[in-house]
Order: C-alpha cells, then sequence, then structure tokens
C-alpha cells in the first residue's frame, strides 16, 4: 500500500528543502528523500564548509599584516586536525537545523535511496510513496576524467576530510572550485600547483578581472601552468607522479581534480519513467520546470541551468509557489545573478562582462577601471592590489555590469547587485555619496571611461 502525498520531494539540498517547506506551508502534505545528509552538497561538501576554510586560509595574510600595525605575533602554527573538525561539527549543527526546519514545516522525511516506479510512484528502500506530483532535486556531483590513475584523485568531496594535509598538491581545473582549494592549499602551507587546459582560468567571468586575479594569485606562491593537462597519474610509494600533455611530468603527494560537476540523474529510473535527459544527462525542462513527463519537475543542478544555491533556492519557492497557490515571486532572472569566487583576492560580480557587452552593444559601450593598493595593506608588507570595474551603455547610461576582485568582493558586489537589478544609471552611481575611506567607493568615484 503506498503513502500518498501531494507533493514528493527527491533531494534535500537547498532547492528541495525551499521547495518543500513553502508547499508545506501552503497546505499541501509533502514528504522529502534523502539519500545523505540533509542540506546537500551545499551544507555538506560545497559552499559551507569551503567557506569555512577560506576564512582558514585568510589568517595567513591576517597574522603577517598585523606587524604593520605593532602587533608582535610569535610565528602562528596551524592546526588540520582542528579546522577539520571544528568545520565537521558545524555542518553537523547545521544538518540538525536542516531536519527543524522541515519537520516545524510538516515535511515528512525518508532517509533512502529513491527510484521512479512511474510517474506518480516512488520507491525508497522497501517502502513504495505515491504523489500527485514529484521534484527531483538531487543536485550534482563531482566529475573525473577517464585519466589513467584516477583512482589515485581525490575531489572537493574528499578534501574536506583528509588524514593530513600533504606538502605537495596540485589542483586541476579552472573554475570555482579549482581556483578556491588552489588558494586555500596555498594559504595553508601547501606547495601548490593549479593545472588547466585552457589558456586562462575562469571563462565565463570578466577577462580582465580574470588576468588580474592570476596575477594576484601568484603572488601568494601558488604556482599557475595553463595549457597543459594530465594523461596519466602514477603512484610510487607515497607520492604522485602525473604525466601531462605537454611532457612536463609533475611530482606531487596529492591530485584533487575539480573537474566539473555532472547533474545526479543516475539511479533514479527516469528514462524508464519517460523522463527526457540532456547530453549530459540533465533533465529537460520548461519555463515552470516541468519536465516531459506530465507531473514530475526539476530544479536546481539537475537541470543545468546555473549551478548555484540561490538559483536552486529561487527555483525551489517559485515552483512551490506556482503550484500550490502561494503569491507567486517572479521568475529567477537568469541574466544578472551576483556572484563571488573566494579566492586570493575574492571575486565579486554581478552582470554583463566587458566582453559580453561589446558583443551585444557594438561601441555603446563606456567602461570605468579603477585598479589600488588598499588602505588596509600601505602599512604592511602586502603587495595585493584590488580592481573594480564598471560596464555602462553608452546611449542610455545604464550599468550592465559590476565586477571586483579584492577584500570583501562579495559582500560588496551584493549590494550593488541590488542597483544593477534596479536599472541604476551611471549618474546616479555619481550622484551617490561615497562612504570614506573604503574600498567600495571607488563605485561612486570613477568618473573617465575607458572607451
Amino acid at each position: 500500500m503506498s503513502q500518498a502525498f501531494d507533493l514528493i520531494v527527491i533531494g534535500a539540498g537547498s532547492g528541495g528543502v525551499r521547495a518543500a517547506r513553502i508547499a508545506a506551508e501552503l497546505g499541501a502534505c509533502v514528504a522529502i528523500i534523502e539519500q545523505g545528509a540533509l542540506g546537500g552538497t551545499c551544507v555538506n561538501l560545497g559552499c559551507i564548509p569551503k567557506k569555512l576554510f577560506v576564512y582558514s586560509a585568510h589568517f595567513a595574510d591576517e597574522f603577517e599584516d598585523a606587524a604593520g600595525f605593532g602587533w608582535n605575533v610569535p610565528r602562528p602554527m596551524f592546526d588540520w586536525p582542528t579546522l577539520r573538525d571544528n568545520t565537521a561539527k558545524e555542518i553537523k549543527r547545521l544538518n540538525g537545523i536542516y531536519q527543524g526546519l522541515l519537520e516545524d514545516a510538516g515535511v515528512e522525511i525518508f532517509l533512502g535511496v529513491a527510484r521512479l516506479l512511474d510517474r506518480n510512484r516512488v520507491a525508497v528502500g522497501e517502502r513504495e510513496l505515491a504523489g500527485e506530483r514529484i521534484l527531483i532535486a538531487t543536485g550534482s556531483r563531482a566529475f573525473v576524467p577517464d585519466w589513467p590513475g584516477r583512482e589515485h584523485v581525490i575531489t572537493s568531496d574528499d578534501a574536506f576530510s583528509l588524514d593530513s594535509l600533504p606538502e605537495r598538491a596540485v589542483v586541476v581545473g579552472g573554475g570555482y572550485i579549482a581556483v578556491e582549494f588552489a588558494g586555500i592549499f596555498t594559504r595553508l602551507g601547501v606547495d601548490t600547483t593549479l593545472l588547466y587546459r585552457g589558456p586562462m582560468f575562469l571563462r565565463g567571468f570578466d577577462d580582465g578581472v580574470r588576468e588580474f586575479v592570476a596575477d594576484e594569485l601568484k603572488k601568494t606562491g601558488l604556482t599557475l601552468r595553463f595549457g597543459d593537462t594530465p594523461q596519466r597519474i602514477d603512484k610510487t610509494g607515497d607520492s604522485l607522479r602525473i604525466e601531462t600533455e605537454s611532457g612536463t611530468p609533475l611530482e606531487t603527494d596529492l591530485v584533487l581534480a575539480a573537474t566539473g560537476r555532472l547533474p545526479n540523474t543516475d539511479g533514479l529510473a527516469l528514462e524508464e519513467a519517460g523522463v527526457v535527459l540532456g547530453q549530459q544527462r540533465e533533465i529537460v525542462v520548461g519555463q515552470d520546470f516541468a519536465s516531459s513527463v506530465p507531473h514530475i519537475y526539476a530544479i536546481g543542478d539537475v537541470i543545468n541551468r546555473v549551478q548555484l544555491t540561490p538559483v536552486a533556492i529561487a527555483e525551489g519557492a517559485w515552483l512551490a509557489s506556482h503550484l500550490f497557490g502561494g503569491t507567486v515571486p517572479a521568475s529567477p532572472d537568469y541574466a544578472r545573478i551576483a556572484t563571488a569566487v573566494f579566492c586570493q583576492p575574492p571575486i565579486g560580480t554581478v552582470g554583463m562582462t566587458e566582453q559580453a557587452a561589446r558583443a551585444a552593444y557594438g561601441d555603446d559601450i563606456h567602461v570605468y577601471e579603477s585598479e589600488f593598493r588598499p588602505l588596509k595593506h600601505v602599512l604592511t608588507e602586502n603587495a595585493e592590489r584590488t580592481l573594480m570595474k564598471l560596464v555602462a551603455r553608452a546611449s542610455d547610461d545604464r550599468v550592465v555590469g559590476v565586477h571586483m576582485a579584492g577584500a570583501d568582493a562579495g559582500e560588496i558586489i551584493q549590494g550593488f547587485s541590488v542597483a544593477l537589478k534596479a536599472g541604476a544609471t551611471k549618474a546616479q552611481f555619481d550622484t551617490t555619496m561615497a562612504i570614506h575611506p573604503t574600498s567600495a567607493e571607488e563605485f561612486v568615484t570613477m568618473r573617465t571611461p575607458r572607451i
């Protein structure tokens, strides 16, 4: 006998939990299924533990900078197990919070592996659930290329629970995860090389920002090796040897593959139920997140639109309200998504890159830039610099892109993303009073464009 629900959510990550909670609060009878820890990748193996590690990495600079301000700090010693174990405790606490949020909303939680039996029934172990609607929110998983010796490679999933830090590490990849972990390892004292097959990492970000950050990362001691990629990985004793496409091998103690993520659709029996999948096995959905099968929906990384936690949350909130009669929020705006890369220095960005704006508007573009040494560093030996950049459409003065590489970039860009969403003009930026002395004031004081 099947237990019946108005909505069955498969996947208790950020998007699935938000959809389940809103649906339940709107009066729906909701079940959520999770085979791992509640909270999904972001809470357990992504955003949260990574940001805690980034905070730890930044203390290396803080201790060094303190001397210029009169603080005599004894040479600090970093203890990896303390960071690892304290982070694990915090994640466990968050798992409990997610459980409480779901239970308080009236969502019934099922722990186990889900499998579709048909368009309305789901098996969880030996149990069978029936749902008027089914939502797939299973996220994504780390992808490792089929290199000979790939069994010697770890992914970011494994990096949070290492027994000890290696002396040497190679991070393979050029996206968010690769750049962030390369920076974390470097500032925690690991001799780190970033190996990326392309000519420049962080594809899709503004070219000027990418080049600036590459130069800044080199100052931290990170070795950047572009235009190269592993061909095979061999283990000899405790060491690993990477044979590369360029023919120049690398000797290291650890290889972390941050080579992309794939939609987590395997094992769900989606195709047997008639759900159409795309080339990367993502669930193909329409504007209303409906799959090819009536009453089966999908949101988040599993649809492979934009793999960011706030996007999945927005999609889940919209869908639950749409399905169960709530006040439906505006559709997710994929064109102006603010995002950050927590490297050294961090990147914050929203809107169009200079390259995208020129492709769209030709010469109808004004670009404003400011590069400087932050006030915080003038009493120190810290050589890190900051870059800020505005992209505006000349014909109507509309700001279409805001980009920053520097301390607190994510915090600063979050505020400016509201201005961009509201359609602010460069003149409105110019007439906004600056907060002095701050780095953020540069965004409202840049006057001369680079046309």
